[in-house]
């Protein structure tokens, strides 16, 4: 309510000062120069009168000449004329428009209702979020049915149901584990696939890697719907103790205090992993598509640079070489994309471009490395895994 006072009064005083000079009354004379001609014609009367300069009669039919003819233009400036009548209603407008425009953009655009939050009560709001915010199992709950996986056949879902079964029976069974974590992914089954995960790094236990624990991250936050719970953000603190400069992890992090209205310090870490990491990287390309509104929500400019990509239009020259030269080209190009996407990342298409260069090239052991490092970058993308899927059977690492 004070709110709304004090804009209230700010909104009035701005429009008193634009209003006033149009309603204050003006003196006679104000706009008419013959009047102030008459009045100084006055004056100098009096003055040749009191010099001796003129005589009584003489001056007093000087004053009442000058007086009738300044009656006669006093008389003329107070007659309104038809271009000052509309200012009656000028006054009345301008309050209308400011009120209207001020509180009705404020409606628009503002908060109307939001209570007043000083900085600490919203950094202590933000700190009670984030420590009452659901568990992994009540947000897999709530998360929306993601849309059937396409293309499986009947024999692959038995199969998989099978080894659903057979899994929990064998706790220890690295193999089974992983393999039912990839199937389940390959179904769009992420909280099935985040506890098959979650098994496997208990198997490895301290020999789990970091692509294991990121791997179960990534499945965690998808099958929560997108939400950072508590369960997640153990697995980020557990990945930046070992890597600081985990991509994953900060990206997620970062989605923590997005969602915790802590936007300050979610683009902290997105720009970082922006600025330095490839954009076709799943978690740089996520932060690009948030960063602007985290940006704006901190009350900061933000311009995202530009996107870099890679190029192939070296693959033409191959077009004129002899066959060994274009297998020794293809082979090289090979290497040199397997060693981009190890250090710098790609797109999914680049992934799987690999993926049926290795199988045309019959390396299906390089072929099938591949589609299981792409698994771990692209399981948060549906997109992502479908494309790697197919390239994956066109390879011949999976059964038709």
């Amino acid at each position: 309510m004070i709110f709304w006072i004090v804009c209230a009064v700010l909104t009035l005083a701005v429009t008193a000062l634009m209003v006033t000079p149009l309603v204050r009354p003006k003196e006679i004379g104000d706009d008419n120069p013959d009047i102030a001609i008459y009045r100084a014609q006055l004056e100098e009367i009096d003055r040749d009168l009191e010099r001796q300069l003129l005589e009584p009669e003489e001056a007093e039919r000087a004053r009442t000449e000058v007086a009738r003819r300044l009656l006669a233009a006093s008389n003329a400036a107070v007659k309104p004329t038809a271009a000052s009548k509309p200012n009656r209603w000028l006054p009345a407008a301008i309050v209308v428009l400011m009120l209207g425009v001020g509180f009705g953009t404020y409606w628009m655009i503002g908060a109307p209702g939001y209570p007043d939050m000083p900085l600490q009560s919203r950094l202590a709001a933000s700190e009670e979020m984030r420590a009452n915010r659901p568990s992994q199992a009540a947000l897999e709950a709530a998360a929306p049915v993601p849309p059937p996986a396409p293309d499986v056949p009947d024999e692959y879902r038995a199969a998989v149901e099978q080894l659903r079964v057979i899994a929990p029976t064998r706790p220890d069974d690295l193999e089974a584990w992983s393999r039912l974590a990839m199937a389940e992914v390959e179904l769009r089954n992420y909280a099935g696939a985040a506890a098959a995960q979650e098994q496997v790094v208990a198997i490895k236990g301290d020999a789990a890697e970091t692509l294991d624990l990121q791997r179960l991250l990534d499945l965690k936050v998808v099958a929560a719907g997108g939400f950072v719970s508590p369960e997640a953000e153990e697995l980020i603190g557990d990945i930046l103790d070992s890597n600081p400069g985990n991509i994953a992890a900060r990206y997620y992090l970062g989605s923590l205090y997005n969602q915790t209205d802590r936007p300050d310090l979610a683009l902290r870490l997105w720009r970082e992993i922006i600025e330095n990491g490839d954009p076709a990287n799943f978690h740089v390309a996520s932060a690009r598509a948030q960063v602007g509104d985290a940006a704006f929500r901190a009350g900061v400019e933000y311009a995202l640079p530009e996107a870099r990509g890679p190029s192939f239009e070296q693959m033409d020259a191959a077009q004129d070489m002899s066959e060994e030269d274009r297998q020794a080209m293809i082979g090289g190009m090979v290497a040199g994309l397997a060693d981009r996407l190890a250090t710098e990342g790609g797109p999914a298409e680049d992934w799987a471009r690999l993926i049926r260069a290795y199988g045309v090239l019959g390396n299906l052991d390089a072929a099938r490395t591949v589609w299981t490092e792409a698994q771990q970058v692209f399981v948060s993308s549906m997109r992502g895994m479908e494309i790697l899927t197919n390239a994956a059977r066109d390879a011949g690492v999976l059964e038709e």
